[in-house]
């Protein structure tokens, strides 16, 4: 009887082989491989070494290392690349990052040279190239005086750069919001951070397209310069302070280095306002609001009657309807909005205005309409055309809402308006306000003194269902109403005119 062969089976479920295969052979075998590996590695090693003794004319060497074991379970394979550069590659590398590194430390310098040599300074040194020229060219001994002059100058500037600024600067503004005439404080503060004396040095400080100018005097480490400054906002608009800057530099202006700071604040500059009477005088549609097309259950303009629905309610149920059909009626009614104002700018300087006071003139009328259209709780509606550049005249209308959210926005909203050439034609603003916004109760047209009686029938023609009101701004001239169908004209010559044209019953 033939005994079972326990012999332990191979792990990972590979089959057993025959037993004489585990004989000397297979280690020979395994054995060999490994010797052919390792010849293969030689001769590769010997061709890299034969390569290098040729004097390192090749540019680069790639060896290639091949091992392969075998076994009766797996076989793995690993190849290692590695390179090695000539001396060749190691020089244009080396001179490429030497002339990088030439290249940046010279544009630093000339970036340094613009920023701190004033014209002046450039007129110095020009001196003493060509002082230093012509005495050794033609010996002229007034050019070597010239060329010492101005090098003298120049060295004597140079200690004034030495002693660092470790400044920090800060403005803040009383308000950021006023109105255009008047003037804000601002409060500067620079403190000298460092550890070093800090020579005087001088802020600027730009305000719009002007500069304020303020001096700091000499500062103690961890000293401070308080300074107030006025800024005067003569004019509407939108105004950048800052950034602020430390320029320091030698008396007389030759050398001079600068500090910024980033930090830049914007004032807005609202246009100038008077009071003037309500503006629903006289407007009948604005005490009920206007009944629309369209059908709501609940609402004060009763329509019609229907059967009941699943949904309704039952106070909208008609019952002598009911009684007579005996189904369930109800009521319906149109809706009923209130009414909206819309006020319309003009803003072509050149075809509609007389100057740049006649535009003011018109932005404040129609800001003083804005703002009594908001304490009256209308809903109000404030529209204007925008810069299109890349248009032609007539191809296409841009046309610019203000926020009327709030006082305040609205004012923002008239300070940012600007007068130009490229905006579109006031004929077509007008179509495209009443295209967007139906049911105006009233519409206040604010433009110039430029437009003809006709233009000016033009641009209301969109608001025939509405009440047009054309207030016209022709600077010193007297106050006066005219009436033209549903269209009114008010002109007015100063900005007063405009509550007394209302309270006159102008509106009515």
């Amino acid at each position: 009887m033939a005994r079972p062969d326990r012999s332990p089976a191979p792990r990972g479920g590979a089959s057993p082989e025959p037993r004489r295969g585990r004989g000397r052979g297979g280690v020979s075998g395994v054995s060999g491989a490994g010797r052919a590996g390792g010849a293969a590695r030689r001769g590769v090693r010997g061709s890299d070494a034969s390569d290098a003794a040729d004097g390192g004319l090749a540019p680069s060497v790639e060896r290639t290392y091949s091992v392969t074991s075998t076994a009766t379970r797996s076989s793995t394979v690993t190849r290692v690349t590695s390179t090695r550069l000539g001396r060749v590659d190691r020089g244009r590398r080396t001179a490429r990052r030497l002339v990088r590194a030439v290249a940046g430390r010279t544009r630093q310098t000339l970036r340094w040279l613009g920023e701190t040599v004033t014209p002046a300074g450039w007129l110095l040194a020009v001196t003493v190239v060509l002082g230093a020229a012509a005495g050794l060219a033609f010996g002229w001994t007034l050019g070597w005086i010239a060329a010492a002059a101005a090098a003298v100058l120049l060295l004597l500037c140079v200690p004034f750069l030495l002693a660092g600024h470790e400044y920090r600067a800060r403005l803040v503004l009383a308000r950021d919001r006023v109105v255009a005439g008047t003037a804000v404080d601002a409060d500067l503060r620079v403190a000298n951070v460092g550890r070093r004396l800090a020579l005087p040095g001088v802020v600027d400080v730009p305000i719009g397209q002007g500069l304020v100018e303020a001096q700091v005097p000499l500062l103690m480490p961890g000293a401070h310069h308080d300074d107030r400054l006025t800024i005067s906002a003569r004019r509407r608009g939108v105004v950048d302070v800052g950034p602020l800057s430390v320029t320091r530099g030698d008396p007389i202006g030759i050398l001079r280095r600068t500090v910024q700071w980033p930090e830049v604040q914007t004032l807005h500059v609202h246009p100038v306002t008077a009071a003037i009477p309500s503006t629903s005088a006289g407007v009948i549609r604005d005490l009920e609001g206007m009944p629309t097309t369209d059908i709501v259950s609940a609402d004060l303009n009763f329509h019609a009657i229907r059967e009941y629905l699943p949904g309704d309610s039952r106070r909208n149920v008609h019952w002598k309807s009911t009684a007579k059909t005996g189904r369930l009626m109800v009521k319906q009614y149109e809706e009923t909005r209130n009414a909206r104002m819309a006020v319309v700018i003009g803003v072509d300087a050149h075809r509609e205005y007389a100057g740049e006071d006649e535009f003011e003139l018109a932005i404040s009328v129609a800001a003083s309409l804005g703002l009594q259209a908001l304490r009256d709780g209308r809903d109000l509606i404030v529209t204007t055309s925008a810069d299109d550049y890349g248009a032609t005249r007539g191809s296409s209308v841009a046309l610019r809402q203000l926020s009327t959210r709030s006082p305040q926005t609205l004012l923002d909203g008239f300070a940012e308006v600007e007068g130009g050439e490229t905006t579109s034609a006031l004929e077509d603003v007008a179509r495209l306000t009443a295209q967007r916004h139906d049911l105006l109760s009233i519409v206040f047209i604010v433009t110039g003194s430029q437009l003809t009686l006709d233009e000016l029938r033009a641009v209301a023609h969109p608001f025939d269902d509405s009440q047009p009101v054309v207030v016209r701004c022709e600077e010193n001239a007297q106050p006066a109403l005219r009436r033209a169908g549903r269209m009114r004209v008010i002109t007015v010559g100063a900005l007063g005119d405009l509550g007394q044209m209302i309270a006159r019953g102008a509106l009515a």
